[in-house]
């Protein structure tokens, strides 16, 4: 479960920036910092969900707003991509100072277009990841060209895009046309990865091709085959970010350093937490299983590995197949394969006719036999009684004595 939490910053132009940071719930392993597409916000679907999905790989994402959009201050018309780059520095100035300089700069159309121009002047970045990008800034200019002779004569005009008017002056047009992407790419000696839809009808596919032949190796290119240019499916966010995490350890090392598991002698159990979210626990048996107890995100878990109740099920469960395999091999019964399945809720003492409490709640675990082979009736129904006779079952219905002490120093 990730952590966002609503930070400020001041931009290149002065402006105070409106941003979140979105942390795991465990150790951070890299920052980066992610770039949003034109005249969209930091929480665009593309933007949050991919942060989000981050998260689960132990990297932390600054999303902001560029000046003048979103919950960001200043006026949009007097913004430019020379400031969307300002912008972005600033961004990664706050990290730097704040937390760790960005290892990951991530840009989402016309964002991505902004980190390529950006990255030679974050040295600490390792790897950049472009979605959706254009090859060059002027490819923007697509979104409003029937004003564009209004911008050009009047020295600006009143646009609609995403349904919404925007502000566009001559100025920015002459920013983006002065834009050169091919040096920057070419000079950024930074490992690069390509995201691109096939299917892409607002930054066709041939912007990923120039984006490529122009950067020098390590360079990678992914389809997006069925996404759109928002990469609005939440599928595909969570495809986008699980790739960057796989890719960018090489470059990063965004893998969680691998934690030893708790010392345990034979004919015995360790349980330690991990530390890894609230309630994540790593388990070892006998010193031979390494094991992961955790529970559900609804419960506060991470949801890393099963509950303590799933494994009282398990070994419930494991037992009782066991003991029915002891039996079918005694009795010689041609018994293939045997399986359970276990459930366990708190139920009403009352809706137990044979249970001793009255009042109430009492667990109540369902477990449901299945035999496979060439059996009878009176052969398949003789393992139900064997089934309670596994040493699991017997334990949670004997009396059971627990002793419990604080290790001595």
């Amino acid at each position: 479960m990730a952590n966002s939490e609503k930070i400020d910053f001041t931009g290149a132009t002065g402006e105070t920036l409106a941003a979140r940071l979105d942390k795991p719930d465990g150790a951070i392993q890299a920052y980066a910092l992610f770039a949003h597409c034109f005249t969209c916000t930091k929480d665009v679907f593309a933007a949050a969900r991919i942060a989000r999905a981050l998260t689960d790989h132990g990297i932390a994402v600054l999303r902001f707003d560029f000046t003048g959009l979103g919950a960001s201050e200043g006026e949009f018309a007097n913004t430019n991509f020379s400031s969307n780059v300002g912008d972005l520095l600033a961004a990664a100035d706050y990290l730097r100072d704040n937390h760790a300089a960005p290892a990951i700069l991530i840009g989402h159309s016309l964002g991505g277009a902004a980190v390529l121009a950006a990255a030679a002047q974050v040295p600490e970045a390792k790897a950049v990841c472009t979605i959706g990008a254009p090859s060059d800034p002027a490819h923007v200019a697509n979104h409003f060209q029937c004003e564009r002779d209004e911008i050009e004569r009047t020295g600006q005009a009143t646009v609609k895009l995403v349904g919404r008017p925007f502000t566009i002056k001559k100025q920015f047009l002459d920013d983006i046309e002065g834009q050169r992407l091919e040096h920057a790419i070419a000079g950024m000696r930074k490992a690069l990865l390509i995201f691109h839809s096939p299917l892409d009808a607002v930054v066709g596919i041939d912007n990923a091709t120039r984006i490529f032949v122009a950067a020098k190796h390590p360079k990678s290119f992914v389809s997006l085959d069925h996404a759109d240019h928002m990469v609005s499916r939440r599928e595909d966010a969570v495809y986008v970010a699980d790739v960057i995490a796989a890719w960018a350890d090489r470059y990063v090392g965004t893998k969680p350093e691998s934690r030893p598991l708790p010392k345990a002698d034979p004919g015995t159990v360790v349980v330690a937490e991990a530390r890894q979210g609230k309630f994540a626990q790593d388990i070892s048996i006998g010193g031979k299983f390494p094991l992961r107890a955790d529970e559900p995100v609804s419960y506060g878990g991470t949801d890393t590995g099963p509950s303590p109740y799933d494994y009282l099920l398990a070994g419930l469960g494991a037992c009782t197949t066991m003991t029915l395999r002891m039996y079918a091999a005694h009795k010689g019964i041609a018994l293939d394969k045997a399986s359970v399945v276990l459930r366990h809720e708190k139920v009403h003492a009352d809706d137990c006719k044979e249970c001793e409490t009255a009042s109430g709640k009492i667990d109540h675990i369902e477990r449901v036999i299945t035999l496979e082979g060439d059996l009878d009736e009176a052969t398949r129904a003789r393992p139900v009684e064997i089934a309670d006779r596994c040493p699991v079952h017997r334990t949670l219905h004997s009396e059971v004595w627990i002793e419990t002490r604080l290790k001595a120093d």
